[in-house]
């Protein structure tokens, strides 16, 4: 039997859209002319090396398809210049980062909610973050006003801040420097990566409330809110018309907008909505000269912006209608899968020891098993169903920040709805309750 493997986190290969994606690339490569790109400075044929930022037209396709997707499209349209493109969300962080931090010197301190997408500790750790990356709990379930632990990260903010100079609530000027072949840049002294909509791994949506005050923090203490909004157009509950507002909307309709540069950013891709081999995405800033900032880092001063025939493919899926047929056909297929794992979840797993958070959108859910009992080792579990099962679990402590652990390996695991088929799913968790009450029966008692 071939493994039931939870831990990826893509699609299933058959659900890939591979016509849809053929006929794409076939209409830009044979109905693109040359011609039509000779004297325009914002736009570059497809198969040549792109503007600084990407296409205007294709970051403008990409404003009015967010802004038609958040009810923006008729109150406040989105500047295609507050957007540049990228490959990807791992690639777009790894940017953000080479252009607005300075470990160490500038750049004071890290935070990275925990538990994390599990592969990003990387991106700080190579820009100099090691040693300086610090844990902000989700509050999932608790008593508490903010989905994260804002209090602990105000402490942390003010502790790292004795001495500095002080940060405008309103417009951050402070730490801009001139560089001459680029002109003026801005480092930030702090940043924070989250993923605030059915978070990776936590399956956690963050309020308004919460974001308004994390922006407040933001501004206070000149901190950046790296966003990865990967999510959000994959809501299985219809509970909403609209997706909850990002940083930046939530920043751009602030009373006291920033003037210069701002304090999030947007960092999205079609890795989740569309296929993760298209290697494309786009940031979006609350202002253009942050934007900017990010268009000329070395990589797109040298090439232009990564993925220029990509972008063109996904402007044309936008465009025709195909990339929301697309992500409608994941909605309906995961949606399916997610209620198959939450009602097998709850079948299967003890339920007076089990808390689940997520299914609600998304790839993941978060699943905590004998929290505070001593005798329980949720990695002793996963081992078993790996080497003797043929089950594969992701454990808690694969979502740790670096060098700041909270032992979520000893009792949580995330499960990945969009990989295995409903069927696997139920399969695969029926196992994982069997091997849980041989293990630990008092659990079911």
């Amino acid at each position: 039997m071939a493994p039931i493997n939870f831990f990826r986190g893509h699609p299933t290969t058959t659900l890939l859209p591979a016509q849809e994606i053929a006929k794409a690339y076939s209409h830009i490569l044979l109905n693109s002319s040359y011609l039509e790109y000779e004297n325009d400075p914002l736009n570059q044929h497809p198969l040549s090396y792109g503007t600084d930022p990407g296409n205007y037209d294709t970051r403008k396709a990409i404003a009015q398809w967010q802004d038609k997707k958040f009810g923006l499209d008729k109150t406040s349209p989105t500047d295609p210049n507050t957007i540049n493109l990228t490959a990807g969300a791992s690639y777009g962080v790894a940017n953000i980062l080479a252009s607005v931090t300075k470990a160490g010197s500038i750049t004071k301190q890290a935070f990275i909610v925990s538990p994390t997408y599990y592969l990003i500790n990387s991106s700080f750790l190579d820009v100099g973050f090691q040693g300086k990356l610090t844990a902000i709990d989700e509050t999932p379930g608790k008593e508490s006003k903010y989905d994260i632990d804002l209090e602990y990260l105000e402490q942390q903010l003010k502790k790292h801040s004795e001495g500095s100079e002080q940060a405008s609530t309103v417009d951050n000027e402070i730490n801009i420097v001139n560089d001459n072949s680029r002109g003026d840049r801005k480092y930030y002294r702090f940043v924070i990566y989250l993923v605030p909509t059915f978070s990776n791994p936590g399956g956690q949506i963050y309020s308004v409330e919460t974001r308004l005050k994390l922006l407040d923090l933001a501004r206070e203490f000149d901190m950046l809110i790296i966003s990865d909004d990967v999510y959000e157009f994959l809501d299985y509950t219809a509970n909403s018309k609209y997706p909850i507002p990002r940083f930046v909307h939530l920043e751009k309709q602030s009373p006291n907008p920033a003037k210069t540069y701002g304090n999030s950013i947007s960092n999205a891709t079609a890795s989740k909505l569309i296929a993760p081999g298209l290697r494309f995405g786009w940031q979006e800033t609350s202002t253009n000269k942050l934007s900017q900032q990010l268009s000329l880092t070395g990589p797109n001063k040298s090439g232009g912006t990564p993925g220029q025939l990509a972008s063109a493919v996904m402007q044309h899926l936008i465009e025709s209608g195909k990339a929301d047929e697309i992500i409608e056909l994941f909605k309906v297929e995961y949606a399916q899968r997610a209620r198959t794992m939450l009602e097998a979840l709850d079948k299967h797993l003890p339920p007076n020891h089990t808390q689940v958070y997520g299914g609600q959108g998304g790839y993941f859910v978060w699943v905590v098993v004998g929290k505070g009992d001593p005798l329980v080792k949720l990695g002793n579990v996963v081992k078993i169903l790996q080497q003797e099962k043929g089950v594969i679990i992701a454990t808690g402590s694969n979502f740790e920040v670096d060098d700041d652990f909270k032992d979520w390996g000893h009792y949580a695991v995330r499960l990945c709805v969009s990989y295995l088929t409903s069927e696997e799913i139920e399969k695969g968790i029926e196992i994982f309750g069997d091997v849980l009450r041989k293990e630990y029966p008092h659990l079911y008692a």
